[in-house]
């Protein structure tokens, strides 16, 4: 029957169709997620690989899992940047077969001959920005095509196509400031580019119109939003953002610019309910993550406040201390969530293991450090971390250890945790382990650094002194 006839789609369309995920699927992918993030932290990266591989190819439009692909390979070569030896002749057969599934429009087979390429070199960039084409075919503004075309730039940051890629991923996310910033660099590269100057220009027209027609539209509300009852004023914004929420429960827009307004007049209260309402009508992990930040927040704000006025009382003072503790507890309960919900991310098994650390939880936070130090972005600190707890439960050499490891991994331009770490490194071997030598090094090397950092030049006055009365056992049997 004629009215049965249907036009055909484009091949490119019908590829990128998706059928949603069941229940099932969902749950057997995140169970094979879990134990890939099990494998990746004992350090069997090619097994992570295999079962990562599965997920991202279930379901490439899920950032944790394709992050983690990612991640788990970096540390395999210990962020070489350059992936296996020999990785381009070994994979030649794989780029024809992308060059092949690319032409067609076959995105699924991209996404599943990308990872395999990838598995070579995740820092890939042909290949990478590849996936986030058929990423963006799939799903346009998905998280993970941008996600993909940021470690692309990051591989290589003076890469024009690269550049040109992510600022058009970028100019359609409404995010103007960074397109345009990729477009300098692809000047940079090739200078007088009439693409380029164009595509800058047209953008800040795009940021002038766009922030033109959002003050219009306030106007535009403002002029529709009945008055009040006696004339004098008009229906305040909250309320009206209120109304539409009433209108539409699930309207995370409205929820999300209610609290930002709430958050601006430092009303943590009235924000902290508008994400519970968002949560409990959405179930939305990520509003319950917003909801834990503004918690957060709210305490910290009250805990400043608190601070100032603490010895004006010993009322005052108590109110600080509890404050505190509350404040302790509810960033160490966000932190148990976070690493809970993004295992793979090690920076927040850090972050935990600090609210352990500060909570005397020292087994806790050890246990959390040495997780954590896998990541190069926070080994230098997680060493710091480690050290502290051995020496809080009274292991002297084990905590110098992990204080000499720090000052090699913290970079210098972390001066606070490097200048820490070696202070505390000199009080462990001048008070505790009696070691002159070690003591002088780590306290010059401060010195040089910062000569007034606390009493650096009274301890070195120490060790001189020491040294002129023949060492440590002299002084005691002098005593």
């Amino acid at each position: 029957m004629a009215s049965e006839e249907q036009t055909p789609q484009p091949e490119s369309e019908r590829k990128a169709e998706r059928k949603p995920l069941t229940p099932a699927t969902r749950k057997r992918l995140q169970k094979c997620f879990e134990h890939a993030t099990k494998q990746t932290n004992q350090n069997n990266y090619d097994y992570a690989t295999q079962l990562l591989t599965e997920c991202v190819v279930g379901d490439p439009l899920s950032l944790p899992y394709l992050r983690s692909y990612i991640e788990n390979l970096q540390k395999k070569y210990n962020n070489n940047r350059k992936g296996a030896p020999l990785a381009q002749f070994q994979t030649m057969r794989l780029r024809r077969n992308l060059q092949k599934a690319v032409s067609e429009s076959n995105w699924d087979d991209v996404i599943r001959t990308g990872l395999e390429l990838l598995a070579y070199n995740p820092w890939d960039v042909a290949t990478l920005r590849h996936m986030a084409s058929a990423i963006q075919a799939i799903s346009p503004l998905a998280e993970t095509e941008l996600y993909l075309l940021k470690c692309a730039l990051e591989a290589n940051p003076k890469d024009p196509e690269t550049n040109k890629q992510c600022a058009r991923a970028m100019a359609d996310r409404g995010q103007f400031d960074q397109a345009i910033a990729c477009w300098h660099r692809v000047e940079q590269v090739m200078p007088n580019n009439e693409e380029a100057q164009k595509a800058i220009s047209d953008l800040a027209v795009r940021k002038t119109l766009t922030t033109l027609e959002h003050r219009k539209q306030v106007e535009r509300q403002k002029s529709l939003t009945p008055a009040a009852s006696d004339g004098s004023s008009e229906i305040p914004h909250d309320e009206v953002l209120r109304r539409r929420i009433a209108a539409n429960p699930k309207d995370l827009a409205s929820y999300y610019e209610l609290a930002q307004l709430y958050i601006n007049a430092d009303r943590f209260d009235d924000a902290e309910k508008v994400f519970q309402e968002a949560f409990e009508a959405t179930g939305d992990n990520d509003v319950r993550e917003k909801w834990q930040d503004v918690q957060v927040r709210r305490l910290r704000h009250l805990t400043i406040q608190a601070k100032a006025k603490r010895k004006e009382s010993e009322k005052a003072e108590a109110e600080y201390r509890r404050l505190r503790k509350e404040l302790n507890e509810k960033e160490l309960e966000v932190c148990r969530y976070r690493v809970e919900r993004y295992p793979n991310i090690l920076r927040y098994k850090y972050e935990l293991g600090l609210r352990y650390q500060i909570g005397k939880q020292y087994n806790e936070a050890i246990k959390q450090f040495q997780a954590a130090r896998n990541d190069p972005r926070v080994k230098g600190v997680c060493l710091l971390g480690l050290a502290q707890c051995f020496q809080a439960i009274k292991q002297p050499r084990l905590a110098m250890s992990h204080y000499e490891q720090a000052i090699a991994e913290i970079p210098d331009r972390d001066a606070d945790n490097k200048k820490e770490a070696l202070y505390q490194a000199a009080k462990m071997a001048l008070e505790e382990l009696r070691d002159l030598d070690t003591a002088e090094k780590h306290l010059t090397t401060l010195a040089g650094m910062d000569f007034a950092y606390k009493d650096v030049s009274a301890l070195l006055d120490k060790i001189a002194q020491v040294r002129e009365n023949g060492g440590f056992t002299s002084e005691a049997g002098g005593a």
